[in-house]
């Protein structure tokens, strides 16, 4: 692409976006037009300052990266959406190239892939780092063999937690059983609320039951 290339830094933490958006700044023919610390922020600025790329965090406190990935493109798939995420999960990674995001990087990436990964994406191609290409790969050209599955629009990870929510258990006791924060607990909730259009955990744990989850309580 000609001129420079205009980018828009997303992520909930205040300190990684100052600094990131401080490393982009130093790059020749890139411009930083603004910062946003949530979904509501990000969608509205996408939309009034037209960046070339959004560099996405998948974790925005109460909002998530993959539904704000979704709706910022929805309004205009011409913008290159790149994840720069602490979750480096199969699930995150192929639920952002569901979303129609072009590349996906780690925030322990260096400058160099950084600069690299913004300016391929400009250009409209697709970048990841070369394990997590091999992954996609593996995962797009259909080898990652499953048989019929609850809820089959959920991604894994969602579906893990649906169905530790479906046996009763609250967000910090799933969150310990997983690995996971309890916020990212939260967001996994949140984001399935949102797909299946619940209103509410109640309704969430009768549907997944309803779907067969949530059938085996091994709680001790």
């Amino acid at each position: 692409m000609t001129g420079a290339i205009r980018v828009l830094v997303v992520d909930d933490h205040p300190v990684f976006r100052i600094g990131m958006s401080a490393l982009l700044r130093t790059l020749p023919d890139v411009e930083v037009v603004g910062e946003a610390a949530d979904g509501a922020e990000a969608i509205a600025a996408a939309a009034e300052l037209a960046p070339h790329v959004v560099l996405m965090d998948l974790d925005l406190g109460r909002d998530s990266g993959i539904e704000t990935t979704r709706e910022i493109l929805r309004r205009d798939p011409t913008v290159g959406v790149l994840v720069v995420t602490m979750l480096g999960d199969d699930d995150s990674l192929f639920a952002s190239i569901r979303a129609g995001a072009r590349g996906f990087l780690l925030k322990g990436a260096s400058p160099t892939e950084v600069e690299r990964a913004v300016r391929a994406v400009a250009n409209g191609d697709f970048l990841l780092g070369p394990q997590l290409a091999q992954r996609a790969a593996v995962y797009l050209s259909g080898a990652r063999t499953r048989g019929v599955v609850p809820l089959p629009e959920l991604t894994d990870r969602e579906r893990e937690v649906v169905d530790l929510v479906a046996r009763g258990y609250d967000n910090p006791t799933i969150a310990r059983r997983l690995v996971l924060s309890t916020k990212t607990v939260r967001n996994y909730v949140y984001g399935v609320l949102t797909k299946l259009d619940l209103p509410d955990r109640a309704q969430l744990i009768v549907r997944a039951r309803e779907a067969g989850l949530g059938t085996e309580d091994t709680r001790t």
